[in-house]
């Protein structure tokens, strides 16, 4: 145990801190880190450089080059950058790399150097050009904040959706800021700069000067500042080579270091562990790595390289040409079973099971020990915490057997932690290995979930470890082996040298009849690729004809959609690719595809009988079928003789109105005939016509609520409404109220409005409380 922590050094008497080897690394850089651009994405991601980025001392000629490699240094992707000069580098949460140009055009590549998009941060910052970028992280996505040769700021919190917001002028301000960096506060975005001695806080609205509390006298410039990986600390590096501490409202200050140096470092970084409640900042210049926090005294390391610090949820990880290290806080469990002395339940917990496999009758000892005090659970738990936070698997096999030696002895432990942690630590080894290269913490794998985790591993191709960790974690096929079995389709119809033919049987062999994967889905993404034909072969495969056709006829494929949607029996399927023909095709064209299927011609015949009459018509002249025209024109005219019946009908009644009442009905029509009886008084006449002329219940109401508000006959209008109950509802008697403006009427029947729409009849008549 004392060897085991002679790579953990003391921050103060609370805390202490380790640095281990993740990777050595076998990259081939041919530059220094400090001659490239740098981005390494968070959760154990990639890293990014593009080389030779424009240096005056250049040649002209030497076209950078950006490439791309794992945490551990294996080559994903290298390509010769052909566009304009890059300002800056980052990766967004979902690991595409952003590359910010000098014109505020943001080029947006995958991990494996493929081109996904672009997008432009506007037109202000293209006349003024960017002079620094910074790529951020927030609740809403990956976010891209600029600053412009003017000295204004530009933003977008969410480049998924982009929304540019023009941050506020400082006043005064003739040169770029010191340091600038991007806060997250109350979920909105916000940029933090520092102009000499002073510190202005921008927002959506304002720009307001903001002073750190308890800072040490004499600060005349702000050289560093850093944000903590969850936004809520903030650190400052003065010119008077203090270290300000405090959180990102700048209200309370945690601590302040003097580090004795004055040269601006290189990063600044915060290395904190999750519910810990130690604050720790790393700094580092040229040749020199300073851990400072809440102590008198600071850790100090030695550089050999040029060296990059990555923030981490639980650390900080630092790669250089030859090695990739994890700088992070022992966590309580681990310090608690391994320090120097410890009496902790877990330390003696695993002691004894070392004595134990030596056949030593010590491990009784120990044993008692632990149950006297009755620590044996606290024993076991703290065992398979601390297995979980080692790196190294023969130090998690010991602390997993102390814990499985402790289990023995206890009645009723459950199983579920202890059979979690393996599961969860043979996952992690898989991915920490040195060709996989994803080193995650187990904080960070917890944070991340396994879905996600899948989700990168798909990203990086390596579909067969995916398949495995889903089949050794019994994940529901749904979310694991067929999802991951579609990317690999998906991912299959890309690879443009092989057939169709080739490509179409390999994937059916893989996929077979999984549950949950989608030929239809795969086929969109085949026919994106410009391979039609092999998206044809695919929707072969797809056993559900309402993913086929919509498919088929986006490929305008339409006779062989209209083929597959009778096969399929569904006749709202064969309507939608009718209707999707008839707009496609000339008329004798459509005719004569209908002739070549007879099941859709009598569905199209069906559909004209009732919406159509003259194209039916037409079909029955197409086909030469007399005796269906013949009956079609008999049909005709018995329509309209029935109509014609109806007309004189309606004529005689009004001439009669008009020798009886009086005024103007004749060559009215129905509706105005009603409503002129209503308007005259004659309800019962009224009534009577609707009944002979067979008027719907609901059209009746309408014309005679209408007519009385008309007439502004309310004491009628109240008793008809209570002659029955209203087929159209009351609220049509409120809005009739209000267009005549009689509040007083239409509150009458509020209380009569269905709960459906009672708060938009109180709305009409004003009663808001």
């Amino acid at each position: 145990m004392d060897c085991y922590t002679a790579n953990w050094n003391p921050l103060g008497d609370s805390a202490f801190y380790r640095k281990y080897e993740l990777y050595s690394m076998d990259w081939d850089l041919k530059e220094e880190l400090r001659d490239c651009l740098v981005a390494a994405a968070p959760y154990g991601g990639p890293i990014a450089l593009l080389r030779n980025p424009w240096r005056k001392e250049k040649a002209a000629s030497v076209r950078p080059v950006l490439e791309i490699y794992s945490a551990s240094g294996m080559p994903l992707a290298s390509l010769l950058w052909k566009s304009g000069p890059v300002v800056s580098l980052g990766w967004s949460a979902e690991e595409e790399l952003l590359c910010v140009q000098e014109d505020g055009v943001v080029l947006v590549y995958g991990l494996h150097g493929d081109f996904r998009r672009h997008f432009s941060m506007g037109n202000e910052v293209l006349q003024n050009r960017v002079l620094d970028a910074r790529i951020f992280h927030t609740e809403f996505g990956s976010g891209v904040a600029i600053l412009t040769g003017a000295h204004r700021f530009t933003l977008s919190a969410n480049v998924g959706d982009l929304k540019l917001r023009r941050m506020p002028e400082v006043p005064g301000l003739q040169s770029a800021p010191s340091c600038w960096t991007t806060l997250c506060q109350d979920r909105v975005a916000h940029i933090l700069l520092a102009v000499g001695p002073d510190l202005y806080l921008l927002d959506h609205a304002a720009c307001s000067s903001v002073t750190p509390p308890g800072l040490a006298p004499g600060v005349s410039s702000f050289l560093q500042m850093a944000v903590s990986f969850t936004y809520r600390h903030l650190a400052l590096f003065t010119d008077t080579g203090y270290i300000w501490m405090g959180t990102t409202s700048l209200k309370e200050k945690l601590c302040e270091f003097n580090c004795n140096i004055r040269a601006p470092p290189k990063q600044m970084v915060w290395c904190s562990r999750p519910r810990s409640k130690e604050r720790a900042v790393v700094v580092a210049w040229e040749r020199r790595l300073m851990v400072v926090g809440d102590a008198p005294e600071s850790i100090q390391f030695v550089l050999d390289e040029d060296s990059y610090l990555v923030p981490e949820l639980d650390g900080v990880r630092i790669f250089s040409r030859s090695t990739h290290e994890f700088l992070h806080e022992v966590p309580v469990a681990s310090e608690e079973i391994f320090k120097i002395a410890s009496m902790a339940p877990g330390a003696l917990l695993l002691e004894a099971q070392k004595e134990y496999e030596k056949e030593s009758q010590k491990a009784d000892e120990y044993l008692r020990e632990i149950q006297e005090l009755g620590q044996l659970t606290q024993a076991v738990q703290q065992c398979i915490e601390a297995a979980g936070h080692e790196h190294r698997p023969d130090m998690q096999k010991s602390l997993l057997r102390a814990a499985s030696f402790g289990k023995c002895f206890l009645d009723r432990f459950p199983p579920d932690s202890f059979v979690r942690m393996c599961q969860d630590l043979r996952v992690l080894n898989a991915v920490r290995d040195y060709h996989i290269g994803i080193p995650l913490t187990y904080s960070q794998y917890k944070q991340l979930t396994i879905q996600v985790l899948l989700d990168r591993l798909v990203l990086r191709r390596l579909y067969p470890l995916a398949i495995q960790i889903c089949e050794y974690l019994r994940l529901p096929e749904v979310q694991g082996v067929s999802r991951i079995l579609a990317h690999w389709a998906c991912y299959k119809v890309q690879q443009k040298d092989v057939s169709d033919e080739d490509v179409a049987r390999a994937i059916n062999q893989k996929l077979g009849d999984t549950p949950g994967v989608s030929y239809s889905d795969i086929a969109a993404r085949a026919y994106g690729c410009g391979r039609t034909e092999l998206a044809i072969k695919l929707l072969e495969y797809e056993p559900r004809s309402g993913e086929q056709v919509p498919l088929l006829l986006k490929m305008k494929r339409s006779k062989l959609a209209l083929s597959k949607a009778i096969e399929s029996g569904d006749t709202d399927l064969v309507f939608t690719v009718l209707l999707h023909l008839k707009n496609e095709l000339n008329r004798g064209d459509f005719f004569m595809t209908l002739r070549n299927q007879p099941m859709a011609l009598s569905l199209y015949r069906q559909f004209c009988k009732y919406q159509e009459l003259e194209t039916l018509k037409d079909l029955y002249n197409q086909d030469d079928n007399h005796q269906e025209l013949g009956s079609f024109h008999i049909r005709a005219s018995y329509a309209a003789e029935e109509a014609t019946e109806d007309q004189m009908r309606l004529l005689r009644l009004q001439r009669r109105l008009e020798d009886e009442l009086g005024g103007r009905f004749l060559d009215l029509s129905l509706h105005d005939t009603v409503t002129t009886l209503i308007l005259g008084g004659h309800n019962k006449r009224a009534e009577q016509l609707a009944r002979d002329f067979r008027i719907p219940d609901k059209r009746l109401w309408w014309l005679k609520l209408t007519a009385l508000a008309d007439l502004e006959d309310w004491e009628e209008l109240e008793k008809f409404s209570k002659s029955k109950k209203s087929p159209i509802g009351y609220l049509p008697f409120v809005e009739i109220c209000m267009k005549q403006h009689n509040k007083y009427e239409a509150k009458k029947y509020t209380s009569r409005v269905g709960p459906e729409q009672k708060v938009k009849a109180l709305l009409l008549v004003g009663c808001v409380s």
